[in-house]
């Protein structure tokens, strides 16, 4: 009997490929970088880059602090807005009766902008500032309209499921009954 010996295999292609690199090939000058490439910015193996650090970015002004802070408040109040749409596909399709599903929807309906007008001054505390007060009641303003807005959206919703009393028949509890003015008797009777 011969006596084998394990061969090793040589290293995947890849592993060689990725030890050493194919040498950069020159690109024709007829064909432009892609967007955000440059191939000046590409060093080949025998080429040193050029560390340098980015210089550091300077502090925004409070003038400019400001402007960003009024842009995110405004996109805050505007939020609420955003998930109306949402809100009444989903009020619509979840029908007229009153399951638990329909239930469900017409609570977060009302709770949400609740919460929401409850802590309005808790939600622009953040972006208000000495110099832009003013501005910050305009958005918060804005913001309770959109909460009013989506109170609306829930009041339509149990509007159309008939838990609203807004028919005279809703309060017939409350309506005194008519005494009649004179009274007919039949003239025959049988």
């Amino acid at each position: 009997m011969t006596d084998l010996k394990p061969v090793a295999d040589p290293a995947p292609r890849w592993v060689t490929d990725l030890a050493n690199p194919p040498p950069h090939k020159p690109k024709p000058a007829s064909i432009p970088d892609p967007p955000g490439y440059s191939s000046q910015a590409v060093s080949g193996p025998s080429k040193k880059k050029d560390v340098s650090r980015p210089a550091p970015r300077e502090q925004p002004s409070p003038e400019k602090m400001d402007q960003l802070k009024l842009k995110k408040a405004w996109e805050v109040a505007l939020a609420p807005a955003k998930s109306l749409p949402m809100t009444l596909i989903m009020m619509y399709m979840s029908g007229n009766s009153l399951q638990i599903f329909s239930i469900m929807m017409v609570f977060m309906a009302f709770k949400n902008p609740i919460m929401g007008l409850l802590s309005t001054n808790q939600a622009f505390e953040r972006f208000e500032t000495d110099s832009n007060r003013g501005s910050i009641l305009q958005v918060k303003a804005a913001y309770v309209l959109m909460q009013v807005l989506a109170l609306a959206v829930g009041v339509w919703k149990i509007n159309s499921m008939g838990l609203l009393p807004t028919t005279r028949s809703d309060w017939l509890a409350w309506e005194v009954r008519r005494e009649p003015l004179e009274h007919a008797v039949p003239a025959l009777s049988l």
